[in-house]
Order: structure tokens, then C-alpha cells, then sequence
């Protein structure tokens, strides 16, 4: 073992650290690193775990990274503390990468120690160490990642105990998978035990920080919100990085909605295209179900001809965007946040579409909920805007609560309701002043209710119409209903610490917002009132945010700084006091870029 160049640590680092193991896509390096999450969110401390894998073919490489923080902060950090590098077609760049003092693991033939005298080495025998523990030749690619788990067992004190308990719950069922795994965990930390001089700070030990929370993926908690939401109807077409929800919602489906018999009470179905998606959710929409899509931005753009459609005509349904990084094909395994104004002004024309907006999942969870309730409240297609970053990766989140308020369908038109009124209603007509009409459900058993709908020029009796007075007064109308939406849509969260100077911000950039206000109080002695945007249209609260800051900094994680575009268009009081923080190389955003950046812009 080198350790050449290399001090001997001055103090142990205990629950802070960043993970980053590099494998290759394919080799069962998921359940390892899933075993290394669980493991340690099992030991009481906080973690997060996020991929960085190859949007091709089986073989190229993938990262997984996990913060550990005693302190609770879960976004990327920018440098990693401790690299596992099984991947000997990028290992060179993977040292190259390493922060000076960061502890080395790799493949002992693969030689790094002269490349880096300023890091820590632990090279290992991992191909002689297989050998010795899985027998079978085929399985030894499958397996050996395990080896590396069990190192790191012995090196940051990963307890072995909780190592097999998220082993048993990452295979469950698959009692021979585990039995191959087991083995070679053992073996690693046996190995470590008796041939590693310890070089680094780093270890982890038990805390008492994670009661009452969970692991989980924003696309799963998003799909069991719309399961509790009631949506009926779910046609999709499969794009990364959205397909694991429809994929999740539908296993939840028919779990929860199927009877004893086998017969089903929802439909879920695979279109050829997302067009065909878009039209199949006008439909179910217009007849009454509860429906709901996933897909990305090349999917919007696809959809926004029928869109237009669902606006004008005013027929509910929820669009679920898990955002990747664009144009074009763009980087469909890297997340961004550049479908913020593709979503609030899809298809063509005047339109304005309500967008809710989580940032972790039990927010996801919530949300999706809501939306179903905005959709048909307002009679219009709504947004649940999510990313791959929340979507795709593994966050710490705390508990999701059973929903205890009912299932809200907005202004239906019952029989008995027709009957009172004793003659026609208008499809359109604004009888209460806040924009939004009344709506009948095809079945609905009286003469004046009404089956159809328009999707051209109109009267407020539904009746085809090409005046302007018509025409106009249709979208003064649905102009209206956009402005009371925003008293409906949820508020932002503001945090007040009596400064001039805000940040505001939105989505899956709250972590490292949160981290990043901390740096700048603790370590720079600037205290920052912040704003976290949760839904558009803005709510009189982020007016107000933005009225009473002299300077307000918008972290935006895409290039062209969307959100304060928006602001700016439809805040007009924001003036020249709102600057942006961008980020937009698709990685999670960083505390660290997010400080530079401010700093940068103060001292201008």
C-alpha cells in the first residue's frame, strides 16, 4: 500500500462525507450501492443517493454517489471524500477527478499510486479476492461489487449487521442471490480487517437522525399520490426519465384496484406515441375519469397541439414532466429545470397552464394528489413538474401522511341541480364570477345536460361562434379563472430572516439552497431571507417576496435563467432587482455553485 505524500489525518471526520463509486452499467452495481444507502440510513444517519448513468447500452460506464451528513444536508456535493473505482475503463479520469486527500479504492493491477501522491491509496485484490469467495465463473461480474461494500465495512465502520439487513430487503425473494452475496460482503471486510492500514479521516458512526423518515424515489412517491388522488385512467408512452412512474403507478393499480374476482378498476394503456397519449387523456378527461400521463420534454412538445385543445375546450387531466437535459435528445439521463416555460405557455395561442412544483418526494407524493383536485376544480390540464433528479434517485424523506381530505371534482352539474334551474345553463357561462363554469359528465341523465364540448370559437352556450365579442369575452374568462387559481395553487414557503436580499427558488434546487444559505450566514456573515416557489401562477406571497427585497437572487437549474424570465413577464414590479444563479451541465446543483455564484455577484 502506498502512502506516499500523505499526512497522517489530523482529526477523524465522523458522518461527513461524500461516496463515489464508479462501475459499470450492467454489473449489479446497484444492489451494492443500494445496500451501502440503506445500510447506513438504517444507522440513523442522514444520506442521499443519486445515479449518473449511461442513457445507451449495458457495459459504458455509471456513477452513484451518496452524501453522508450529520447535519442533514442531502444535495451533491461537489468533491468527492472517498472513491471506489471498479471501472478500469475510466479510472484514470476518475483519479484525475479526486479532490487532494481523498481516499482511493481500486483494482491493485490497475497501479494509480504514482498518479496521485496527494490522495490516500487503498488498492485491493478484487479479482483475486472473487476467485477466492464465488466459485462460479458467470456470476463472479455480478458479485464482486459486493467485495467493495464489504471493504468499505471495515474502512468507514459501515456496520456489518445493517450491511445484511439491506441486503435481505434489496433482494427479497431471490434467497439465492443473497446466499452469492453474502459471501463476498464477508470476505471484503475480512480482507480490509487484515490487510488495511487505515490512511483517511473518515468514518461513520450511529446516530439517532432518521425516526419517522423514509428512502425514496420521486417517481414512486408521485405514483402513489395519483393512486390516492383516484385517477382511473393512465395512457403513457415510455421516455426516460419518466417511466418508472407510469411503471410504478401501474403495479400499485393493480395491487390496490383489483377485486377478488380479477376484474380492474382502471385502464392503463401503452399508446404508439405521446400524441396518441395527449388525445387518449382529452378523452378520459372530457368523459370524466381522473387521468394521468408521464413523459419529458421531448413528450411536451409533442403534446402541445392537443394542449391547446384541453385548455380552450377546458378539460382536466395532469401532465407529470420529470424533466431531462434538452434540446433535442439532448442528455436524457441528466436532470435540469429547462421545461419551466415550455410548461406554463404550452401549445399555441394564449395560454397559461397552473404547474405544481415539488422539491422532495413527500411533496411529490402531495402533489400529485392536489393536481388531479386543480385539474378538474379548474377544468383544465395541470403540470405536476418533477426531474430525474428528484424522480430517479434515492432521498431521505420523511413519512407520507394517508390523505384525510376528500377527493374535490369542482362545479358539476348533477340531475338534480339541472332540474332546479328549469331550463338550458350555459357549458361556458360564468354565472360565479371566478372564471370557471359549470361542466355536465357524458351519462348525466337530463335533456339540458350537455355531452360536448369545443375546441373552436363559442358562446357561453357552447354554441359555435366567430364574433369578436364572443371570442374575446371567452378569453377574458379563462383569463379570470387563471387568476383565481392563485388562490387555490399552493403557497411558497418563505423563510424570513429580516435581510434585503432573498433568494428565491424552486423544485429539486432546495437542498442545496438550504446548504448553500447556511455557507453564507455561518462562513460569510450573510443572512438571506429565502423563497421557495411551489406552484404557477404565483401567489400574492412571491409578489410581496419580491416587493420587499431590494435584491432577489433566482436559482435557476437550466441556461437561460427560465423562472426569472417568468417573474419578470409576469411580475412586472420585479424590475432590475432580480439577478439569477444558473447551473446547467446536467448535474445536481451544488451548495458550492450556488455561494460562488452570489458572492461573485455582490462584490460586482
Amino acid at each position: 500500500m502506498s502512502t506516499a505524500g500523505v499526512a497522517d489525518p489530523v482529526a477523524t471526520v465522523v458522518n461527513d462525507l461524500s461516496l463515489h463509486v464508479a462501475t459499470a452499467n450492467g454489473s449489479g452495481s446497484q444492489t451494492s450501492n443500494m445496500v451501502l444507502l440503506r445500510a447506513l440510513f438504517q444507522m440513523g444517519i442522514p444520506v442521499s443517493g443519486k445515479n449518473l448513468f449511461p442513457s445507451n447500452i449495458q457495459g459504458l460506464p455509471t456513477w452513484f454517489t451518496i452524501r453522508v451528513s450529520k447535519d442533514g444536508w442531502i444535495a451533491r456535493k461537489r468533491d468527492s471524500d472517498v472513491l471506489v473505482c471498479m471501472n478500469p475503463d475510466t479510472v484514470d479520469e476518475d483519479v484525475a477527478t479526486a479532490r487532494p486527500g481523498a481516499a482511493l479504492i481500486y483494482e491493485e493491477t490497475l497501479n494509480q499510486q504514482s498518479k496521485r501522491p496527494d490522495c490516500i491509496h487503498y488498492p485491493v485484490p478484487f479479482k483475486k479476492l472473487i476467485a477466492e469467495c464465488c466459485p462460479d465463473l458467470k456470476l463472479r461480474k455480478l458479485v464482486v461489487n459486493m467485495l467493495y461494500v464489504g471493504v468499505l465495512s471495515h474502512l468507514l465502520g459501515i456496520e456489518m449487521a445493517e450491511l445484511k439487513k439491506a441486503l435481505n430487503r434489496q433482494l427479497h425473494g431471490k434467497q439465492k442471490a443473497i446466499d452469492i452475496n453474502v459471501p463476498a460482503l464477508e470476505h471484503g471486510a475480512k480482507w480490509a480487517a487484515e490487510h488495511m492500514k487505515k490512511r483517511d479521516p473518515f468514518r461513520v458512526q450511529r446516530m439517532d437522525a432518521n425516526k419517522g423518515r423514509i428512502v425514496v424515489e420521486g417517481n414512486a412517491a408521485a405514483a402513489m399520490g395519483f393512486l390516492f388522488g383516484g385517477v382511473t385512467v393512465v395512457p403513457w408512452y415510455p421516455i426516460t426519465p419518466s417511466s418508472s412512474l407510469c411503471e410504478s403507478l401501474e403495479e400499485y393499480l393493480t395491487e390496490y384496484r383489483t377485486d377478488a374476482d380479477g376484474k380492474r378498476s382502471f385502464c392503463v394503456i401503452q399508446a404508439e406515441d405521446e400524441i396518441a397519449a395527449a388525445g387518449m387523456l382529452t378523452g378520459a378527461g372530457w368523459a370524466g375519469a381522473r387521468t394521468v400521463t408521464a413523459t419529458s420534454g421531448p413528450g411536451v412538445s409533442l403534446m402541445n397541439e392537443i394542449l391547446g385543445l384541453a385548455y380552450f375546450a377546458e378539460i382536466p387531466f395532469v401532465i407529470a414532466n420529470v424533466q431531462r437535459t434538452g434540446p433535442s435528445t439532448g442528455l436524457p439521463t441528466r436532470t435540469m429545470q429547462g421545461d419551466l416555460l415550455t410548461m406554463i405557455y404550452a401549445s399555441h395561442g394564449d395560454t397559461k397552464h397552473i404547474v405544481l412544483i415539488p422539491s422532495d418526494p413527500k411533496e411529490a407524493f402531495e402533489m400529485a394528489t392536489e393536481s388531479l383536485n386543480v385539474a378538474e376544480e379548474f377544468q383544465t390540464p395541470v403540470f405536476l413538474m418533477l426531474d430525474l433528479d428528484l424522480g430517479m434517485n434515492y432521498w431521505m424523506s420523511d413519512r407520507f401522511e394517508y390523505p384525510k381530505a376528500p377527493i374535490t371534482r369542482g362545479k358539476l352539474m348533477t340531475r338534480e341541480k339541472l332540474e332546479q334551474l328549469k331550463g338550458a345553463w350555459g357549458r361556458y357561462a360564468d354565472v360565479d364570477g371566478d372564471g370557471v363554469a359549470w361542466r355536465t359528465l357524458p351519462g348525466t341523465d337530463h335533456p339540458a345536460a350537455a355531452y360536448f364540448t369545443r375546441g373552436t370559437g363559442h358562446t357561453p352556450d357552447a354554441k359555435y361562434s366567430e364574433k369578436p365579442e364572443h371570442w374575446k369575452g371567452n378569453m377574458d374568462r379563462l383569463a379570470r379563472k387563471f387568476q383565481t387559481a392563485k388562490g387555490r395553487v399552493p403557497k411558497p414557503v418563505v423563510t424570513s430572516k429580516g435581510s434585503k436580499t432573498g433568494l428565491l427558488y424552486y423544485g429539486t434546487t432546495h437542498e442545496a439552497v438550504r446548504e448553500a444559505a447556511a455557507s453564507l450566514e455561518d462562513k460569510h456573515g450573510r443572512k438571506l431571507d429565502l423563497c421557495r416557489v411551489r406552484a404557477f401562477p404565483f401567489t400574492k406571497e412571491v409578489e410581496d417576496f419580491i416587493a420587499s427585497h431590494d435584491r432577489v437572487y433566482v436559482v435557476d437549474n437550466n441556461r437561460d435563467g427560465q423562472m426569472a424570465m417568468v417573474l419578470r413577464a409576469e411580475v412586472p414590479t420585479c424590475g432590475p432587482k432580480v439577478r439569477s444563479v444558473l447551473h446547467y451541465d446536467g448535474m445536481p446543483i451544488t451548495a458550492a455553485t450556488i455561494v460562488e455564484q452570489f458572492l461573485a455577484q455582490e462584490k460586482a
